[in-house]
């Protein structure tokens, strides 16, 4: 992880806020003693909050309507 001024950061922004998203590495900015960290937040794609559910029929419902049981 990059750590960095606030002096650094105001002077370089452009490339800094770029690098941090292009290698996805957060940055540190240090300022006072204090610590503060940006860092890229990855959008997440409705089909990962999807459950599994291995009992769920899969495949044309109209196959469903000529199933033998018997």
């Amino acid at each position: 992880m990059k750590t960095v001024t606030i002096q650094d950061l105001k002077s370089n922004i452009d490339s800094l806020i770029e690098e941090v998203l292009t290698t996805g590495i957060p940055l540190e900015i240090e300022q006072k003693g204090k610590r503060l960290l940006i860092f890229p937040v990855e959008q997440k794609n409705k089909l990962d909050h999807l459950i599994y559910r291995p009992n769920i029929i899969q495949g044309n419902s109209d196959d469903l309507v000529n199933l033998s049981i018997f």
